[in-house]
């Protein structure tokens, strides 16, 4: 038992180019799709701007809702499936093909002026996306031991971050102005996301074995096994004990209300920053000083839960996050007459957000695997996805009708966001962690010993 567990650095960078192919997506999907619905239905429907937010709501919604159903059963078929690509790899590589090659049509069609093509393409590009994004994020925890999963979970951040970088930086270039209003503008992201996710594809297919990458960390998975920090030992023939079935759904649920409180803002920000900051190109700069100041996070202080354990970082992640959102509430909602000048006060905020946002980041996922053992990872990494998706459902639609039928409008998105990360951070608070339980017991030793004393 004397053998040091070591990350395999390279693999686990480029397993993170599914994660990176995704996130780029999805960030050029969420902040394109509101803009662009905004402008059809304005256009088909000639209502009241302001009116509609609630209806952009629910056709961002709609397309989580049926990833809901599509992320936990691809999850357990990636579990069963058994061919010689791996288990995982079928489902990344073709499911990145058929993405890069569907995803610019959202964009081909609102130049076409067709909101049904549109939100149509919205709901395939997200079938497809979220069917191989189970199996992309349990490839790490299926050959990463359980100790080092943070670890190798903010490297898949780190990656998935630059793809975050670069949607933000074509949100800045790519934007329609009162000097170039054409709306082809907005196609160029579109293409250039997808020729991005074809290049990580086939740099993944080339650099990654996963069957030869299961053999040789067979050893590692089972000394990891036994070094895991759930409460009691997880064995593959029994459920969960108790203790840590109830941590699993505290944790769920905290994870329900944070990504309640984070894709509002992944939904909304974008009409946020050119309805209310004036802009379009704020989202953009917004975009990468998050994902920077998270990138600067993820290599900085991904060792910080070796040191004081996962459920307070993800705490302290959860406290910095109320901080930045409640303060860019305070200024963006009480404030109003004045944030327009001071704009660089949102981005020092961003930066909050973002150090916080990759702490909870870093380390929610792996508390949730940390109860799956080897052969149900695709299963747990599906109730991560499910919680999240839930909220990522429920959010746009509920956030959206408030904004729709308040007079505050948008200004009140970080309110919202504010409400729900702090339902998120009290609930995070019952988590109860296998190190808190072995100093209280360490201490319950010591008084005992002083009482032998008397």
């Amino acid at each position: 038992m004397n053998k040091k567990l070591k990350l395999n650095y390279k693999n686990t960078f480029f397993i993170g180019l599914a994660f990176f192919a995704i996130l780029m997506l999805w960030q050029v999907y969420n902040t394109y799709c509101p803009l662009i619905l905004r402008d059809l239905l304005e256009s088909s429907f000639k209502g009241d701007a302001d009116r509609l937010t609630y209806v952009i709501g629910i056709i961002m919604a709609m397309d989580n809702l049926v990833a809901l159903v599509i992320m936990p059963i691809f999850g357990n078929l990636s579990d069963k499936t058994n061919t010689k690509y791996g288990k995982r790899m079928p489902y990344i590589l073709i499911g990145m093909l058929a993405s890069a090659l569907i995803f610019p049509l959202i964009a081909a069609f609102f130049i076409m002026n067709s909101l049904v093509g549109v939100i149509a393409i919205m709901g395939l590009v997200l079938i497809i996306m979220q069917g191989y994004r189970s199996p992309a994020v349990a490839l790490m925890p299926d050959v990463t031991p359980k100790p080092l999963r943070s670890t190798a979970n903010g490297i898949i951040n780190l990656v998935g971050y630059i793809g975050a970088i670069i949607a933000g930086a074509l949100a800045m270039v790519f934007k329609k102005t009162d000097a170039n209003p054409n709306d082809l503008v907005y196609l160029w992201p579109f293409i250039i996301s997808s020729v991005c996710m074809l290049a990580a594809m086939v740099i993944l297919k080339f650099k990654i074995n996963e069957p030869k990458l299961l053999e040789e960390t067979k050893d590692d998975i089972e000394l990891g096994e036994k070094l895991s920090q759930s409460i009691e030992e997880i064995k593959e023939d029994k459920p969960l004990s108790k203790k840590d079935f109830a941590n699993l759904i505290i944790i769920l649920v905290a994870v329900f209300f944070w990504f309640m409180a984070f894709n509002a803002i992944e939904t909304f920000n974008s009409l946020f920053c050119r309805d209310i900051l004036g802009s379009e190109g704020i989202h953009g700069t917004f975009t990468i000083i998050l994902t920077v100041s998270s990138i600067i996070s993820f290599i900085l202080l991904s060792s910080v839960a070796n040191k004081i354990g996962r459920k307070w970082t993800i705490i302290l992640g959860l406290i910095a996050l109320v901080v930045g959102i409640g303060l860019m509430a305070l200024f963006t909602f009480v404030l109003r007459d004045v944030i327009t000048s001071y704009v660089w006060v949102i981005y020092l905020l961003t930066v909050i957000i973002g150090i916080g946002w990759a702490l909870v980041n870093i380390n929610s996922y792996p508390m949730i695997v940390e109860m799956a053992n080897k052969k149900n990872v695709g299963k747990f990494t599906g109730y991560y996805y499910t919680a999240s998706m839930i909220a990522q459902t429920a959010t746009p639609i509920l956030v959206g009708l408030i904004m729709s039928f308040n007079d505050a409008g948008l200004r009140l998105l970080y309110v919202y966001s504010l409400i729900t990360m702090v339902i998120a951070l009290l609930v995070f608070f019952f988590v109860v962690e296998k190190r808190d339980l072995k100093k209280k017991n360490e201490k319950k030793g010591i008084l005992e010993n002083l009482g032998d004393l008397d």
